[in-house]
This record gives structure tokens, C-alpha cells and sequence, in this order.
């Protein structure tokens, strides 16, 4: 005979709400920003020439390439199949069909976007990475972070150590944090796209971080909790 199902009510964790205020902060200097000055901003400028000057070690090139492709699309694709498939696995049937719905809704916006502002690419550096399509937002910053950080806060709402759900919200904002970093050094993106990716992309998990666990609520739960050992078939 199943047991019955569990329910566990998880509040908002303070590392993702955190991260949150700090988008809502950074759309509205942004916004103001363009509102009393034109793209690309004398911070982007300043920025980008200051981190070619700087240039780094050697081997730093191709460690930003790397990590840059942590954010590509056949990247963030392998990662969501896989998170996706874990969790069918294990009966959490909500949170796979969440993520999945919000890795797709959240790059076709952020191509949308594009698209309609249709900002160039930085033209004041080599880039170091071959790149195509418009700039604004940066596509790696805002899809890492789609992904990234939907899959860490919403495995915080089915993961019943405390320890482990900061330590995967902590790891996915470094991550992320790393990817849009080498958006920059490459020369491929402006600050401001990184910024903007960032931002939205953390709305988007926290948007989905809400609407799922209303969702939980509302149907009282999926069959069993992460970590938890489904029931023995035997028994």
C-alpha cells in the first residue's frame, strides 16, 4: 500500500530573494541609465577596454572560453534533459515539467528581446570567441541563470537538507556569476547586457519558484519528497 503523500511547505530562500533585490536594483539603474544617456554607457566602455589592458595570464583565454560554454545552448540543453530526467525518476513529475517549461519559455523570450533591440555587438576589442546575432541582453548571462538558478531554486522546494539547498543556490549563482564575467573578458558582450541578462534571468527563477510552489500546494504535493527512497515494492 502507498503512504501518503508528503507535503513539505518551503519558504522563499533568503539567497535567491536576495539575489532577486538585486536584479529589481540593477533593471532600475539601468533604466535610468538609458533614460539620461545612450548605449553603450561610459561604464561599458570603461570596463571592457580596462579588462583587455588588463588582459590576465595566459591560460585565462581559454579558461573564459571554457566557462563561457557553460552558458551555450547545447550546454544548458544536456543539463535540463538530464536534471529533467532525475526527477521523472523520482516521481517529482511538477518540478520536471517546471523546469523544462521554464528553460523554453524564458530563451525564447530573451531572443525575442533581442531581436526587437537589436543592440550591435561591442566593436571596441578583438572578440576572443566567434559570436553572431544582436547583443542586448547577453543570451549566456540570462539563459545560465533561466536554467542555473530555476534548477537550484526549485530542487530548494523537494530537497529536505538545508545544507545542501544553499549549497546548490550558492554554486548556481557562482556559476552563473563566472558565465556572464566571461561574456565580458571575451569582448563579446557589453556590462550592461551581462547585467540585464542576469537580472532577468533571476526574475525568471524566482517567477517560476513561486508559481511552482503554489502549484505544490495546490495539489497537495508531489508523490514523495527528493532524497527520499520511493516505497518498497515489496512492501
Amino acid at each position: 500500500m502507498q503512504p501518503p503523500l508528503r507535503t513539505t511547505r518551503r519558504h522563499l530562500p533568503g539567497i535567491l530573494a536576495g539575489a532577486s533585490i538585486a536584479a529589481v536594483g540593477i533593471v532600475l539603474i539601468l533604466s535610468i541609465g538609458l533614460a539620461v544617456d545612450h548605449w553603450p554607457f561610459a561604464f561599458d566602455r570603461a570596463i571592457i577596454l580596462g579588462v583587455r589592458a588588463w588582459g590576465g595570464p595566459a591560460w585565462l583565454p581559454k579558461v573564459a572560453a571554457d566557462i563561457t560554454a557553460l552558458g551555450g545552448g547545447i550546454v544548458l540543453t544536456i543539463v535540463v534533459v538530464i536534471v529533467a530526467g532525475l526527477l521523472i525518476v523520482q516521481r517529482l513529475w511538477l518540478t520536471a515539467l517546471a523546469i523544462v517549461a521554464a528553460s523554453v519559455s524564458g530563451n525564447v523570450i530573451v531572443e525575442l528581446v533581442k531581436l526587437q533591440i537589436g543592440r550591435p555587438r561591442p566593436d571596441i576589442v578583438a572578440h576572443l570567441v566567434t559570436v553572431s546575432h544582436m547583443s542586448f541582453p547577453s543570451g549566456h548571462s540570462a539563459n545560465s541563470a533561466i536554467v542555473y538558478l530555476t534548477l537550484a531554486g526549485l530542487a530548494s522546494q523537494v530537497t529536505q537538507d538545508r545544507a545542501t539547498r544553499r549549497y546548490l543556490l550558492v554554486v548556481a549563482i557562482l556559476l552563473v556569476g563566472a558565465i556572464g564575467c566571461s561574456r565580458v573578458y571575451l569582448g563579446v558582450h557589453w556590462p550592461s547586457d551581462v547585467l540585464a541578462g542576469w537580472s532577468f534571468g533571476t526574475l525568471w527563477a524566482l517567477a517560476w519558484w513561486l508559481a511552482t510552489a503554489r502549484a505544490r500546494q495546490a495539489i497537495g504535493g508531489e508523490r514523495h519528497a527528493f532524497g527520499t527512497p520511493p516505497p518498497d515494492p515489496a512492501s
